[in-house]
């Protein structure tokens, strides 16, 4: 058996942990800049707020209903989120943490699985004050179905049993009753399929999840894929997937921004690309791998007036490194070679690829080119700004601090961000009494 445990709108609950006063109030967290919705209350979705629907379209709502709105604040989210996940990792023996807000447990030999799982929510719910769901099923999609069920039936009244509420165990329901959730459930709320394949299995008349459940096998793989052969299996209570402890390492790694304000210099240009090149170097390094190539891009905003600008360049490294230095020299190389005089650049980014793990590198003669190991350098510079805050140590060309949180046009605004609270003793509660 697995079970899914998934925080109730993660980002917008953690905003509310340490604001009591937003409890029942509409609420909308924004993405860098400000410039979109990324997490919504359940008051904030009943006034039509759309997820990724720009601010300026709902920002009236702030004087009309009395929405609040927050800059996001990712420290304090993976902060709470690593304590959550701790706390659920108690309900049994391995895990895998599937997203920030979402953790996969094997309870294998756990007995009294859905008084377990009460337990634990409860318990996240005292000690952080975020609100959990909970699914328990034969198989991960399973799991993950019975999951949607605990939300939904919470936030929808009569879409499922009552009974089914925040904690939902399929191995409790009869043959009928998961029948019936199953006809109840639209098809593109299964995991594993996306908007394309659900419009196709639309077309072809399967509508929810029950008629998915009972296609044939080979019918299944030969019109969409393997993987969707997988799913249907899952359905039907055959296990097939495992669960994965250790994340497969990215095949990519991208550090894009937009700018608080628009660029057209080259100077605070390459401020940025530097900045971001250095933050997607340290990724780089956190999963053991090494880059061979880069990109590097710029572009003006789609959604003002000409003229417009879109510009990227491929830059090949001598030798693949997770070396921060040869990342961002080469990554302003690249920057220069494409920048251009006269235009508002909205948005840049450095894209690191064709990655490979570091232990598989295979060296390279001395040829006269000299070869220097940074590696304890960095891994040091890594550990100083660990413990004393991103950007402690950086490269010259990424500017000064202030350059690189709010003093330059291209760092990011969050004009209404929350204190850090977990995550900085200046911003720490003070409780009074």
């Amino acid at each position: 058996m697995f079970a899914l445990l998934d925080a109730n709108n993660f980002y917008v609950s953690c905003e509310k942990c340490f604001q009591p006063a937003l409890r029942d109030k509409p609420v909308v967290v924004l993405s860098a800049n400000d410039g979109c919705a990324i997490a919504r209350s359940e008051e904030a979705k009943a006034l039509g707020i759309k997820m990724g629907e720009p601010y300026f379209k709902f920002k009236h709502l702030e004087l009309t209903h009395g929405l609040v709105t927050r800059s996001a604040c990712f420290p304090l989210y993976a902060d709470l989120s690593s304590r959550l996940m701790s706390i659920a990792s108690g309900m049994g023996c391995d895990v895998e943490q599937y997203s920030i807000d979402e953790q996969f447990i094997d309870l294998s030999g756990v007995r009294d699985i859905t008084r377990r799982a009460w337990v634990i929510r409860d318990r996240i719910h005292r000690g952080l004050g975020i609100a959990c769901g909970v699914g328990i099923g034969p198989t991960k999609t399973l799991a993950k179905f019975a999951n949607h069920i605990a939300k939904t039936s919470e936030r929808r009244p009569g879409s499922y049993p009552a009974r089914l509420q925040r904690v939902c165990n399929l191995a409790e329901l009869s043959h009928q009753e998961l029948a019936a959730a199953l006809e109840a459930t639209p098809v593109g709320e299964i995991w594993g399929v996306g908007p394309r394949i659900s419009a196709q299995l639309y077309d072809a008349g399967i509508l929810n999840a029950l008629q998915l459940s009972k296609l044939d096998l080979g019918t299944v793989r030969r019109h969409w894929s393997v993987v969707m052969e997988r799913t249907v299996r899952e359905l039907n209570g055959e296990p097939c997937l495992t669960l994965e402890s250790q994340p497969e390492p990215k095949q990519m790694i991208a550090c894009t921004r937009s700018f608080g304000s628009p660029v057209s210099e080259l100077d605070p240009l390459i401020e940025a690309v530097s900045d971001f090149a250095s933050r997607a170097a340290q990724k780089l390094r956190l999963q053991g791998s090494v880059a061979a190539q880069i990109q590097v891009f710029a572009h003006t905003s789609r959604f003002r007036p000409p003229p417009h600008f879109h510009r990227s360049i491929v830059v090949p490294l001598i030798r693949p490194t997770s070396d921060t230095g040869l990342i961002v020299a080469s990554a302003v190389h690249g920057i220069k070679r494409i920048y251009r005089e006269g235009f508002e650049l909205k948005k840049a980014g450095v894209i690191l690829m064709d990655l490979n793990d570091k232990a598989d590198l295979q060296h390279e003669l001395d040829l006269g080119d000299e070869i220097c190991d940074r590696g304890s350098l960095f891994a040091a510079v890594d550990e100083l700004n660990k413990r004393y805050g991103r950007g402690t140590v950086h490269i010259g060309s990424t500017g000064t601090h202030a350059a690189r949180t709010k003093g330059a046009a291209w760092a990011t605004r969050q004009e209404r961000r929350s204190p850090l609270y977990t995550t900085s003793l200046a911003d720490i509660p003070e409780v009074r009494c």
